[in-house]
């Protein structure tokens, strides 16, 4: 991998998961504190800046009444609507502070499901940079990060999972996504790992 060919791509550093008073918040704040993961992704994203790896956020929000969504969603999109999270606008739905964009990173406009590729145009940006590979950070584990992963290698990317900067709603749920699900269609590696192959053009 070299920095002019390798994205970082940021899911749902926002403040429904990531903050304290988040709506998603204590679902997901043990396996935060298990893989360390907010200081691992402030680490990774502020040295992948300096070499040169361009930087993608990907929030999610939906509009008042969660009109995107089915009538009666089920399964992820319910405990969503149910919780009243992600709503566009507010507090809830910002990338925290912590995670905040700066001057040269791109966000992706769009995100309504689980798959970054779904309902955005992050694979037309993507090449129209030059990107081959992509580093894939956030939430859930087993969800969006992993929907994206499948869709990312299906589409010919070279793709990284960081294992300590993703977080889901338990240590179960997290063990299997990262020793089962991520090996078969991605790179895992820890954060240090992925800034390693990245000096070594691995």
């Amino acid at each position: 991998m070299t920095p002019d060919t390798t994205a970082l791509l940021l899911i749902e550093y926002q403040n429904d998961f990531v903050s304290e008073g988040g709506a998603q918040h204590d679902a997901v704040k043990a396996v935060m504190a298990d893989t360390g993961m907010l200081a691992h992704s402030r680490a990774v994203v502020e040295q992948a800046r300096a070499r040169g790896v361009t930087v993608m956020h990907a929030p999610i929000s939906f509009a008042a009444g969660y009109p995107e969504m089915p009538a009666d969603p089920y399964g992820i999109l319910a405990g969503i609507k149910q919780a009243q999270a992600f709503q566009k606008g507010s507090w809830g739905a910002a990338i925290a502070d912590a995670m905040a964009p700066v001057d040269g990173d791109i966000v992706i406009e769009g995100k309504r499901g689980l798959d970054c590729f779904a309902s955005t145009n992050i694979d037309f940006i993507l090449r129209q940079r030059g990107m081959t590979d992509l580093a894939i950070a956030g939430f859930l584990t087993n969800c969006c990060v992993e929907s994206t992963m499948r869709s990312a290698y299906e589409r010919g990317f070279g793709v990284v999972t960081l294992t300590d900067c993703t977080a889901t709603l338990s240590a179960a749920e997290q063990q299997a996504a990262v020793t089962q699900n991520f090996p078969m269609f991605s790179r895992p590696m820890t954060h240090d790992a992925f800034l390693a192959a990245l000096e070594g053009g691995a």
